[in-house]
């Protein structure tokens, strides 16, 4: 693993919000605006920015926490702007605090966490979890 950042550092990537990332289950659409958890993948993404850099070849990061306030919709066709500041990291596990805009407008906010394991140990975690 690598140590190629310190806290403050900063990754970004915009979104566009797809008519799939929408409030909708199996019984259908609740609404069509961005969902909570389509924000969530996409917010553990721009911490994952960070981890793919960091990791060896030998390495993989998995999530450990997620924590989102979601403040505002956004409407299919909106282009969200994701920020996500390296926190901490500690040992082999890396923290972000995250903010999803659209033009100047809070979205979201909220923190997320991954480890950096090696591939073979996150395999045989996987694997000893299987029923």
């Amino acid at each position: 693993m690598k140590i190629i950042f310190k806290p403050g550092d900063i990754k970004s990537f915009s979104k566009e919000v797809l008519p799939t990332d929408t409030a909708t289950f199996d019984a259908g659409q609740v609404h069509p605006v961005y969902a909570t958890f389509a924000l969530g993948r996409d917010a553990e993404w721009a911490c994952r920015l960070f981890v793919i850099d960091m990791k060896d070849e030998d390495e993989e990061g998995i999530g450990t926490f997620l924590h989102i306030e979601h403040k505002s919709p956004a409407s299919i066709g909106s282009v969200v702007q994701f920020t996500a500041t390296l926190d901490e990291q500690n040992k082999n596990e890396v923290i972000c605090s995250f903010e999803a805009k659209v033009n100047d407008r809070i979205i979201a906010t909220g923190k997320t966490g991954q480890k950096i394991l090696k591939k073979e140990k996150l395999n045989q975690i996987i694997n000893s979890s299987k029923i």
